[in-house]
């Protein structure tokens, strides 16, 4: 194993212009957490790890860090998808997801249409088979659950597709089971399944729309479900296992003005609104995760340089609880964030070229560990375990 070089034009989502400038990869501009144990999560794949897309033009990657028992990234080993990337933002979340089990990592290559599936295991990742057409153009965001994977692909018109992933983790296209996104510009952001894996949620930024769609018993998606989204530009969203949806809201990139938003789901498709629109009086708040345990969420707000901590309440109410929980610093623009298996520790994938590591407390609390790295430019992603 060694360490591989990490540094076509770049393709782009057609987003609102403060949209581009605030949640965007470049310079210039959560799968509902399982409660379980840092050891058992341990046990299934070795060492902890957090990874993340390289997605360069010449050659998508996964660069994978290997986690210290402190929370402390040892240096990325980088392995090919076998695809191509875009070497440019994407404007998504959810580009990286883990099978239940965390024993199959799957990642998008948004450059050529394509997924690429990697057995985890303690000696690092495995790649197994070629990658597989996404049935669609630029493959953004994936979702695992059970054994059903679903891919969004924002190029085109954009859709939505399913896979069957089989013994050995590969996944297998669904026949009949490609569907439309709420309008041909709804420039989306992510896809996930609820945690009984009876519905898909997708955000649609552009149109400031959640789509949401029932899924059958043979995998395949319904017609897409749409609804008007309590605040404006609905960027990322987490379950936690009590069922309830949290989508926080980038309001295009003005100062100031993000916020979340929380809703139920039935198994319809139907979405229910919860607490609609709950300020985090921060910038581009896009990204998000929840803890394992379900009670907070965290937003990363790229254009503030923080992350701010809201409260999920029983019923699914949803209360600010720290604007400012984490810092990670001016020119840091963080994004994507994930919290380790047993939710000890929650990284973030900085824009400026790190991942921050933070240690969390039993009340939310962020402890900065450190900045780990370099990134390229244009990495995407992240995943932890």
């Amino acid at each position: 194993m060694h360490i591989r070089s990490m540094f076509q034009a770049a393709i782009r989502l057609a987003l609102a212009a403060g949209v581009a400038a605030a949640c965007s990869d470049q310079p210039t501009e959560p799968v509902g957490a399982l409660d379980v144990t840092e050891s058992a999560a341990a046990s299934l794949a070795g060492p902890g790890a957090v990874y993340v897309t390289s997605n360069a033009v010449g050659g998508n990657e996964i660069l994978a860090f290997e986690r210290a028992p402190n929370g402390e990234l040892a240096p990325a080993v980088s392995y090919p998808t076998g695809g191509l990337g875009t070497g440019g933002g994407l404007g998504n979340q959810a580009s990286l997801a883990f099978t239940p089990d965390h024993r199959y990592l799957y990642a998008v290559n948004a450059g050529s249409g394509d997924i690429s599936t990697f057995a985890v295991d303690r000696n690092g990742l495995r790649p197994i088979g070629a990658p597989v057409p996404s049935s669609g153009e630029q493959p953004i965001s994936l979702t695992v659950h059970g054994d059903l994977l679903y891919v969004l692909n924002a190029g085109g018109a954009g859709s939505i597709a399913g896979f069957r992933i089989g013994r050995y983790g590969t996944p297998s296209a669904i026949p009949g089971s490609i569907r439309p996104l709420g309008s041909a510009a709804a420039g989306p952001a992510q896809i996930g399944f609820t945690p009984d894996g009876r519905a898909l949620v997708v955000t649609e930024k552009a149109t400031n729309t959640i789509a949401t769609y029932a899924v059958g018993a043979d995998g395949r998606a319904g017609a897409p479900v749409i609804s008007a989204s309590a605040g404006p530009t609905p960027f990322g969203f987490h379950f936690n296992q009590r069922g309830d949806l949290v989508v926080s809201e980038a309001a295009g990139g003005a100062d100031g003005a993000s916020s979340a938003s929380t809703y139920r789901i039935d198994r319809d498709g139907n979405l229910a609104l919860v607490s609609g629109a709950v300020a985090t009086t921060q910038t581009a708040a896009c990204w998000i995760a929840i803890s394992p345990n379900g009670s907070y969420a965290f937003t990363t707000n790229t254009g503030s340089g923080t992350i701010s901590r809201l409260a999920v309440r029983a019923g699914g109410t949803l209360e600010l609880d720290d604007p400012q929980a984490g810092i990670t610093g001016a020119g840091s623009r963080p994004q994507d964030a994930a919290f380790t298996t047993g939710g000890r520790f929650l990284y973030v994938r900085n824009a400026g070229g790190s991942v921050g590591a933070f240690r969390v407390g039993s009340g939310g609390e962020l402890t900065h560990i450190g900045d780990f790295g370099p990134l390229p430019d244009g990495a995407n992603g992240l995943a932890a375990r």
